[in-house]
């Protein structure tokens, strides 16, 4: 169930403690309107291989951010926003997101990728992981909807080592063609 404004702001205080609240709040409003700028207004992103987080899991959300904040995931843009962010800061942006409606991006992805991009999934054994209808959990991010652009790059990302965060990722992904991990990104953005 998704959080009011009010019960969000509520567990942003309670997260972020009550010294310095006007100052707390201030920082973390810049900093929900920082990602925002990027990742869209209405949780579209303004780049076709930036990622919607509006709705994605909390778990996945934080996991990243401190990813990012150690090395452990590289991104010229996302490092040195998080850099001097606390435990409790990342935390508290990433259920500001993890509370948001996921958006629909309305990607219709052909028939031949479906059919593809469904067989390819399959043997990879994604729906262990991502569940049936890739919608993730309280521990893997949702994929269903997700852009398709960001996706396949992700994906490629695995497969050529420049991602590193999930070693087990890199392995699956190397025995992919490039075609199919294409075919995947717009299945599972289209559903």
């Amino acid at each position: 169930m998704k959080l009011s404004s009010f019960g969000a702001g509520l567990g942003l205080l309670l997260v972020l403690g009550t010294g310095a609240l006007a100052q707390d709040e201030q920082t973390m409003e810049e900093l929900v309107e920082l990602c925002t700028t990027c990742h869209g207004e209405e949780g579209r992103p303004i780049e076709p291989d930036y990622p919607i987080i509006w709705g994605q899991e909390f778990y996945y959300l934080y996991v990243q951010l401190k990813d990012y904040k150690s090395g452990r995931r590289a991104n010229e843009i996302m490092q040195p926003i998080v850099e001097e962010l606390s435990k409790d800061q990342m935390k508290a942006v990433a259920q500001v997101f993890a509370d948001k409606e996921w958006p629909r991006i309305g990607f219709a992805a052909e028939e031949s990728d479906i059919k593809s991009g469904q067989t390819a999934a399959s043997a990879g054994q994604c729906t262990q992981c991502h569940l049936g209808g890739y919608n993730g959990n309280s521990r893997n991010p949702r994929l269903a909807g997700q852009n398709p652009a960001y996706l396949e790059r992700t994906m490629l990302e695995f497969k050529d080592k420049t991602r590193l965060n999930a070693p087990d990722k890199g392995a699956l992904f190397r025995a992919y063609d490039d075609a199919d991990i294409t075919a995947m990104a717009n299945f599972m953005a289209g559903m």
